[in-house]
């Protein structure tokens, strides 16, 4: 057995072309360290509906060059199976480890399978390159990041032609092409071939963010901005600045990207201490709101002054200011956002007689909804242009954002001025999560199958009157492995993340409010409610 591990390790040495993970495999095969060997080469990264996403390393269980070249070659593959012989794949990457190494790698394949690769000239938001691949009628795209995830990470985003993210069955089919990569000597690389594109489809990127702006909105919001260590500020100043609202106070000590994140523990705004700079900062300089991108600039957080200090908005509250601002402005179109999320905008959609769809977790799916008009997602994920961006989109999501409050301001109102009113017009959505990080991944499965076997018929009291179990679909929804039970007055949904070690349990529970009057007692209740509701949760599932 080890021999056959070290055989298969020295096997993956001889094609490994980075000198770096070279040096580690070296060491870890010389010091005959079967424990982390066994580990790197226990099976490969599955390549699923978020492309690649590990740790970086050497072996087949990390993220490395030579896994990104072997993916880069069944994308090619696939590509040209399904008739795509003549197009361009468009390639972006973030400022992560081996970002730039990785989307080399990439256009030298795509280059020596004969297609035609474009590089963006530097590291640039994930939303700049889902509008590139629309905007130069690309067959394919790769976003080469790891998003939010810790520092040791990075990931493989890819896209087809039509500008939203893969879903089944294109993903196992790509990964069927993956498998099929015998050997990297198989793998043409050119060294040169490829186009690194200049600065003019950043550009239009750019001149697209103006429209989603309402032609002479207020623009006096004043603004706190982090870019969490990512890549988000440059092109997020240059849309504030040509929409004319006053330049945002950066929070410097996270300003400028640095793939070490040395400020964070996660460079997620979601985490606990990640918007801690950005609070010092804004207390320092008393703005209308804060404002944050993660390190790929696709999600936006804000956060708002609450009873003098400041706090974070959930995600479903951001989510539902968009909405009834967009509804304010006129806006026609279908709005979608996936199950996790708050179940206000079907309410804010339905007032507005508008369409509105629900999807399964992920932009991947949101972005394919017909007619889509709005799209978001709890997890600080919009999409306020669906026909520039069909994905979510950080920076224009901070435009509309600050064009809402300061249309607020200029009627001497905030964000939770106008929190209060949706509140009492569609009742209290309140809404929660219960996340547990793993180290070992049995532990997910084993709650999962706890409660299928042992479904829970009451949460806080509350009599479960609907249990479906995702995994069959419904009438609406494609499988998924996940589980919806409906309450009186409350929803859960519990999954495995599709990005992370995490099971994540969604709850949501609404409180009929009858005046403003009314709303401590209701978010009383509420706040009440969705504890109690999460700690039996919890002792359910056994986590």
């Amino acid at each position: 057995m080890h021999d056959d591990l070290i055989a298969r390790a020295k096997a993956w040495l001889t094609e490994d072309p980075d000198t770096d993970t070279r040096a580690e495999l070296a060491e870890l095969i010389d010091a005959k360290d079967v424990a982390e060997l066994a580990e790197r080469f226990s099976g490969t990264l599955q390549f699923g509906t978020a492309g690649l996403r590990g740790e970086l390393g050497a072996g087949p269980m990390r993220m490395n060059r030579t896994v990104v070249i072997r993916a880069a070659a069944g994308l090619a593959a696939y590509l040209k199976k399904n008739g795509h012989t003549d197009g361009v794949v468009v390639i972006g990457y973030d400022a992560r480890h081996k970002s730039a190494a990785f989307a080399e790698d990439t256009a030298a394949v795509m280059t020596g399978a004969g297609l035609r690769a474009a590089v963006l000239p530097r590291p640039l938001p994930t939303p700049v390159l889902a509008f590139a691949i629309r905007h130069l009628g690309a067959i394919a795209g790769v976003e080469v990041t790891a998003s939010h995830n810790p520092p040791r990470d990075n990931g493989y985003k890819v896209y087809l032609g039509d500008g939203s993210q893969i879903v089944p069955p294109a993903d196992a089919e790509i990964a069927a092409e993956i498998d099929a990569v015998a050997s990297l000597t198989t793998v043409p690389r050119p060294t040169t071939g490829w186009e690194t594109l200049d600065d003019a489809v950043l550009d239009a990127y750019l001149a697209r963010t103006d429209a989603v702006l309402a032609p002479g909105s207020p623009r006096t919001a004043r603004t706190v901005y982090t870019a969490m260590h990512g890549v988000g500020k440059e092109t997020l100043l240059a849309a504030f600045a040509r929409a004319g609202f006053p330049r945002p106070v950066l929070v410097a000590e996270q300003a400028d990207p640095d793939p070490d994140f040395p400020t964070v523990a996660f460079p997620n705004p979601e985490e606990p201490g990640a918007m801690d700079l950005a609070f010092a900062k804004a207390r320092e300089t008393d703005p209308d709101l804060i404002i944050a991108n993660d390190p790929d600039a696709d999600r936006l957080a804000v956060a708002v002054k609450d009873a003098g200090d400041w706090r974070m908005l959930r995600g479903d509250e951001v989510g539902a200011l968009l909405a009834t601002h967009l509804v304010a402005r006129g806006a026609r179109g279908t709005f979608a956002e996936s199950i996790v999320s708050s179940s206000l905008l079907g309410r804010i959609a339905e007032k507005a007689n508008l369409p509105y769809e629900e999807t399964l977790t992920g932009f991947k799916w949101i972005a394919r909804v017909e007619g889509l008009r709005y799209g978001y997602e709890e997890a600080l994920g919009y999409c306020v242009d669906p026909d520039g961006v069909r994905d979510k989109d950080g920076i224009t999501a901070a435009l509309l954002m600050t064009e809402l409050a300061s249309t607020l301001k200029a009627e001497n109102r905030t964000l939770l001025d106008l929190l209060d009113d949706i509140a009492v017009e569609h009742g209290l959505h309140a809404t929660d999560q219960l996340s547990v990080r793993v180290e070992d991944l049995s532990v997910i499965a084993a709650a999962m199958r706890r409660l299928r076997e042992q479904p829970p018929t009451r949460l806080a009291g509350l009599p479960i009157t609907r249990s479906e179990d995702l995994t069959q679909g419904t009438d609406t929804l494609p499988p998924t492995d996940g589980l919806r039970y409906t309450l009186d007055g409350a929803r859960v949904v519990v999954r495995p993340s599709g990005t992370e070690p995490k099971l994540k349990c969604y709850l949501e529970v609404v409180v009929p409010v009858a005046a403003h009057a009314d709303l401590p007692a209701a978010r009383a209740k509420a706040t009440d409610l969705l504890a109690t509701i999460k700690r039996d949760l919890s002792t359910a599932a056994g986590i």
